[in-house]
């Protein structure tokens, strides 16, 4: 059985409203499978991997042309999420791109939730906390200082992968010394003697 967490989802990538193109991604083990069931055009399985590729979306129930397409073909472990990926370029209306959905769902695809595609590329070991953080933070970006922070997040060694990893595995022993010190500092005052704390108090001006 496949579980949710690597079953195959599908989303829009591009906002939603008219404009020249529309994304429509798939990622996950039968992304291949999917798209070609709807794809009138080369067949997916045999072409080269991270290419574009021309054709039309067809309703396989109906045999009705929904659109004229390009579909890049990504397969894994070279894509963002490191599964076969694919992701349908369509004409970007609201109606058309969620056509295309709704079919990719209806031939097996579940719908992604919010950032569900960056969860997977974590999951996979593709990005990190910190990196998977500075893709919201690109997305978010409204000036360009915000966006080269963004940028610098993604890509500076020193704020990823082992450089990270070494910082945290260094919280543990931190916290246990703190402690340590903590619990040594409360021990050293329950044990002074009640006499020096007496000879305090008659020393203390009146």
């Amino acid at each position: 059985m496949i579980t949710r967490e690597f079953d195959t989802i599908a989303a829009i990538s591009t906002p939603l409203g008219e404009g020249a193109i529309g994304i429509v991604r798939l990622s996950g083990t039968d992304s291949f499978k999917i798209a070609q069931k709807i794809f009138k055009g080369k067949d997916l399985n045999s072409v080269a991997s991270h290419t574009l590729n021309y054709g039309h979306i067809v309703d396989p129930d109906k045999d009705e042309i929904l659109d004229e397409v390009m579909i890049g073909a990504m397969r894994s472990p070279k894509t963002f999420t490191r599964e076969d990926i694919i992701e349908i370029n369509t004409h970007g209306g609201i109606a058309v791109t969620n056509e295309i959905l709704q079919l990719v769902i209806r031939e097996g695809a579940r719908l992604a939730e919010p950032g569900e595609f960056t969860k997977r590329a974590f999951l996979n070991g593709r990005v990190d906390l910190t990196q998977a953080e500075a893709v919201m933070d690109i997305i978010r970006a409204k000036t360009d200082k915000a966006m080269n922070i963004a940028v610098n997040s993604w890509t500076d060694p020193y704020l990823t992968s082992s450089t990270t990893r070494a910082k945290r595995s260094s919280i543990p022993w931190l916290r246990s010394k703190s402690t340590s010190t903590i619990q040594s500092t409360t021990m050293s005052r329950k044990q002074r003697p009640r006499s020096s704390v007496r000879r305090r108090l008659s020393l203390k001006p009146s």
